[in-house]
């Protein structure tokens, strides 16, 4: 049994944020934990753009706060985006986030994502094997 906080989280490598300032993801379960999928709570800034591909991962997507907009670059369809609104990337579509106020969202990453780095536009992300240190059930312990 896993049980983590996001308080846990914050200041730990699995705090991650955007070096340009539109993102931050707080990664509460990740390839090391050995359950298959990545758990993430991200928060997108207010009036900012992003634009992410995840070539190598299948993503769902729970928006929880806040307003915006999803745009497929692939088909140029524009989808809005508010409190209770899924979606899904199974296809690995590049996409723009435009968020046109704060907000939070709650991301499952299959395979899962591995560790702190920093999401790429290409999408790579190293994938691993390994199976947790038995014992190991929350972030410092």
């Amino acid at each position: 049994m896993i049980v983590r906080t996001t308080q846990e989280i914050t200041g730990t490598d699995r705090d991650v944020a955007d070096p340009a300032g539109k993102w931050v993801s707080k990664r509460i379960v990740l390839a090391g934990d050995g359950v298959g999928f990545s758990f993430h709570e991200t928060t997108i800034e207010a009036g900012t753009v992003n634009e992410f591909h995840y070539a190598h991962h299948i993503e769902s997507v729970w928006l929880v706060e806040g307003q915006g907009t999803l745009l497929d670059r692939e088909t140029g369809e524009k989808y809005p985006l508010g409190p209770g609104t899924m979606y899904l990337l199974d296809g690995h579509e590049r996409h723009t986030v435009t968020a046109d106020t704060r907000m939070r969202m709650l991301c499952v990453f299959n395979p899962p994502v591995v560790g702190d780095e920093v999401h790429d536009e290409n999408g790579v992300y190293p994938l691993v094997t390994a199976v947790p240190e038995p014992g190991r059930h929350s972030v410092g312990s």
